[in-house]
């Protein structure tokens, strides 16, 4: 189950704080010294950024697994002034902060990939990848004129709330690739509790349609106080996206040209779920999937964002994190779309 912590940056302590957070990462995903340095270094650079030339803003360390790599992703978010000139900005030496300007610089060498939208009086996401080993530590290139999913994610609890009942997971398959995106009612630790549940029979069933998975996963969790969830299959043969949601996960096929709203019935898993369905969508060729919990507002336009389907899928999710986070619940943004190697 992938999990994940905000640290919000208002002051220096917090900078403290963040580091601090992702050497405790580092421990538990067994990271190698060295790559545990980096991801600490990562990790504080991010937040002295964030702090000299945009406070307030917040760090949001998150767990990843690939293909038998584990490594962590470093998101930092603010809504600062932006950055002027990206370039100029990378460049070692080059500051607007009366510092050495190394940072960035820094983080590109360190991180095994590196991403970054800003907009100017909007504010900057960057993200950084750091695996626990040095043998697997480069993403891999999709291979010449083949196709991925490439998936990412932000799910963040509450403020004050020490574990997210918002869930969200991933599993592959030559069918297709199903994710599951789980919003256990309210929050705190009986919430995180039928999310937990929900990810491992999701993991472990062998039912292989969306609607076939919700019902397994509505029948576990009937002692719990129930979740809304949804199924989505992506298929790059047939090109389409198979759906089945229950209750209030939010969910859209987002192109350049067109958003189509997928449907998610009404209900609770665990409790009332009679109306699940299938439903069939296409896929068009660079369109990307979007799925949220009710922690985010569904008002949102991605007309505001002139390139941001070009970034990667989990910062296209941070940024949908940061603006639309709606503060009062668990939030959760996952985004899928199809990469080609060329």
């Amino acid at each position: 189950m992938i999990s994940a912590m905000r640290v919000p940056v208002t002051d220096s302590t917090f900078v403290g704080e963040a580091r601090r957070a992702a050497v405790d990462f580092a421990a538990r995903l067994d990271f190698s010294v060295e790559r545990a340095s980096n991801l600490a270094i990562v990790t504080t650079e991010l937040a002295t950024n964030i702090l000299k030339h945009a406070s307030p803003g917040e760090i949001v360390l998150t767990d990843v697994f690939s293909e038998q790599r584990k490594g962590v992703d470093v998101v930092a978010l603010d809504k600062g002034p932006g950055i002027s000139s990206i370039a100029e900005s990378l460049r070692d030496g080059y500051s607007t902060a009366g510092s050495p300007g190394t940072g960035l610089g820094a983080i590109t060498r360190l991180a095994d990939s590196f991403d970054l939208y800003t907009q100017p009086g909007r504010g900057t996401a960057l993200s950084a990848r750091i695996w626990s080993t040095n043998e697997t530590s480069r993403d891999r290139p999709c291979p010449a004129g083949t196709s991925t999913i490439e998936i990412g994610g932000m799910s963040v609890p509450l403020r004050g709330e020490p574990v997210s009942g918002d869930a969200w997971c991933v599993r592959r398959s030559p069918q297709g690739t199903t994710i599951l995106i789980i919003d256990g009612l309210g929050h705190g630790h009986l919430a995180a509790e039928a999310a937990k549940l929900a990810v491992e029979i999701f993991l472990n069933a062998k039912e292989p349609s969306p609607p076939e998975l919700l019902g397994r996963i509505h029948g576990a969790l009937r002692a719990t106080r129930g979740a809304a969830g949804a199924v989505s299959e992506l298929d790059l043969e047939t090109r389409q996206v198979r759906f089945a949601g229950i209750g209030n996960i939010s969910a859209s096929v987002i192109s350049a040209e067109h958003t189509q709203n997928l449907v998610s019935m009404n209900g609770i898993l665990g409790h009332e779920a009679r109306g699940c369905r299938e439903f069939t969508y296409p896929w068009p060729a660079g369109a990307a999937l979007l799925l949220h919990s009710d922690g985010v507002t569904a008002r949102m336009n991605l007309a505001d964002y002139p390139g941001l389907l070009s970034r990667t899928c989990t910062l296209m999710a941070a940024v949908l994190y940061r603006d639309y986070n709606r503060g009062r619940d668990d939030a959760t943004v996952v985004v899928a779309r199809e990469r080609t190697g060329i």
